[in-house]
């Protein structure tokens, strides 16, 4: 029996990293598994099925954008080296000045890559975004052309181009279309306290564009099952990989079968709520995209106060990471269309909730109400 591999986890407290940590946690998969991260456990809002997985030994706090500690996440008391580096860091908030993601994403991303191809890493996984990919009709593919459209995805899309060139570096990229599940903050997030305040209010939640705007999505637990897959294709000698047709860097969209859009979850969401959803039309969509900011300004203005209300009302003191608060990126009247193929017929992949469902919502709610963060 081989030894079990040891796993380096970059941003390990992060939504992705939590989940992939618990993954190698549950089913023993790793020898030895680092957490680093530059916030505390105790500030991260960990549910309890984290702690042993992502704290206490395990866990190192750093900034690993920051030379000096390099030398610090990557040395082992033994004198050996790591075999996989997972790369889960980065800036995840929207809207944020340009110094910031070059820094904090495309300054980490290139400093972790050359110290892992300093260092002979065995497997370096750098994981990115499909919002890299200019949208078209038909979803994305791996070798599509590229438009990067928010500015998350502007400066991942520069740090796969410049890890690509690290000489000697074992690198594999992964997109990733929305990810959703228990606990998750962003996107999915958003739009379930949005309904929840529109309950409250007892109003119609009205969607810009149409019901056809593509918002794929993916389940955390496939998130995480891919990321080990791949590691585990790319050194057993990344079979059915072609670098002629399919690019010396192997690259794959982690994304589910669903196709999800708009109106998929407008529909979970009003069923879920027994609220009315609906969409603007034409005229206020285009109004809206000639003057984003003040739309995006007034449906928070409309929304910040009621849920603050529900809050009080609930005695939530700590309201975790919970938020109605729109972000206008997110509100492009642009297509996340991507096509997940690839990983399936060359790592043999295969997707254990291959859509989003009114269930698996309803988990990402209660996951909430575990937690005390759900008015």
């Amino acid at each position: 029996m081989a030894e079990k591999p040891s796993v380096v986890i970059i941003g390990g407290l992060g939504y992705i990293g939590r989940f992939l940590a618990l993954y190698i946690h549950q089913n023993e998969l790793a020898s030895e598994v680092r957490i680093v991260d530059k916030v505390l456990p105790q500030l991260a809002w960990l549910a309890p099925e984290f702690e042993e997985a992502c704290a206490g030994p395990k866990f190192m706090q750093a900034d690993a954008s920051r030379e000096q500690a390099l030398a610090r996440i990557f040395d082992r008391p033994d004198g050996k080296e790591w075999d996989y580096v997972f790369n889960c860091g980065g800036e995840t908030l929207y809207s944020q000045e340009d110094e910031v993601y070059k820094v904090r994403s495309f300054g980490l991303s290139l400093a972790l890559g050359r110290e892992a191809a300093k260092r002979g890493i065995k497997c370096f996984v750098e994981l990115s975004t499909g919002m890299v990919y200019k949208p078209d009709s038909s979803p994305s593919k791996e070798q599509d052309k590229l438009k990067p459209w928010s500015k998350i995805a502007v400066f991942k899309l520069q740090a796969e181009e410049e890890l690509a060139k690290i000489e000697g570096l074992n690198l594999v990229i992964v997109r990733l279309a929305h990810v959703y599940g228990p606990y998750a903050s962003q996107w999915v997030a958003t739009a379930l306290s949005m309904a929840r305040v529109y309950k409250a209010l007892e109003s119609e939640m009205k969607w810009l564009w149409t019901k056809d705007l593509r918002t794929n999505t993916v389940h955390i637990d496939d998130v995480t099952r891919a990321l080990w897959a791949i590691v585990d294709w790319y050194v057993s000698g990344r079979p059915k990989w072609d670098d002629k047709t399919m690019g010396k860097v192997p690259t794959f969209n982690v994304v589910d079968k669903g196709a999800t859009a708009q109106g998929t979850v407008a529909d979970i969401i009003g069923q879920i709520f027994g609220i009315e959803t609906g969409f603007q039309g034409q005229l206020i969509s285009t109004f809206a995209k000639l003057n984003l900011d003040s739309v995006v300004d007034d449906v928070n203005d409309e929304l910040l106060g009621p849920w603050s209300e529900l809050l009080a009302d609930a005695g939530i003191t700590r309201p975790g990471p919970l938020t109605p608060f729109m972000e206008k990126e997110l509100l492009k009247d642009t297509d996340l269309s991507m096509d997940g193929s690839r990983l399936e017929e060359v790592v043999g992949f295969d997707y254990e909730k291959p859509k989003i469902s009114r269930g698996l919502i309803e988990e990402v709610i209660e996951s909430y109400k575990r937690m005390k963060w759900w008015p």
